[in-house]
């Protein structure tokens, strides 16, 4: 059976009046521990299908459902500690004013999960940051080190799935072969299902 399964999708977004339709009628299915990529050009609207698993893009059609279970609106808790998303710009989805601990800590805090402290340093340690980072803002970060805390703070809950929305469009070149080799090896050690945008 396919872990996540969308049949005939459709999302409209409504504004003044007008009505556009962003994604008509898609269907796709990944199995568990899969790696699917999801390709297109800018616009043809990859991203908002991810945005529609995390019920942050408004469904005109069609229906989405994780492990044979057609997800609730709204998502909840157990459909975050399930699924977790990595956005395309490391820059923009850290919160300038918190530290890497605090940013690590909050989903643990919403969870009311113990050990916070160990967690978040084995959190840097599997992305390949030192404990040291926990006390760093992120301007005091690399974009390539940003996008390691992203994809940390994903995983503080263990989901069993990551929805990666253009995870490497924002790095240099270098960097990029870097996040993707991280990235392999998170799903191999943790038997991830990843979901993933690009255009490239």
């Amino acid at each position: 059976m396919s872990l996540i399964e969308i049949d005939n999708l459709s999302v409209t977004f409504r504004a003044q009046g007008r009505a556009v339709q962003a994604v008509r009628n898609v269907s796709l299915s990944v199995g568990a521990r899969e790696s699917y990529g999801l390709v297109g050009e800018s616009g043809s609207g990859k991203s908002t299908i991810l945005r529609a698993i995390c019920g942050l893009a408004p469904v005109s059609g069609g229906a989405i459902r994780i492990g044979g279970k057609t997800l609730p609106t709204p998502r909840g808790r157990a459909f975050s500690a399930q699924v977790q998303m990595v956005f395309q710009d490391p820059y923009a989805s850290l919160h300038p004013r918190h530290t890497i601990d605090r940013t690590l800590s909050e989903p643990l805090a919403i969870h009311s999960l113990p050990d916070s402290d160990a967690r978040v340093v084995k959190a840097l340690a599997d992305v390949g940051l030192p404990a040291s980072f926990r006390f760093r803002y992120p301007h005091q970060l690399s974009g390539g080190q940003r996008q390691r805390v992203a994809i940390a703070r994903a995983l503080m809950l263990e989901p069993q799935i990551l929805l990666l929305d253009e995870p490497t469009s924002a790095l240099d070149a270098s960097v990029q072969a870097e996040v993707l080799n991280l990235l392999t090896r998170l799903r191999e050690d943790r038997g991830l299902t990843f979901l993933m945008v690009s255009h490239d």
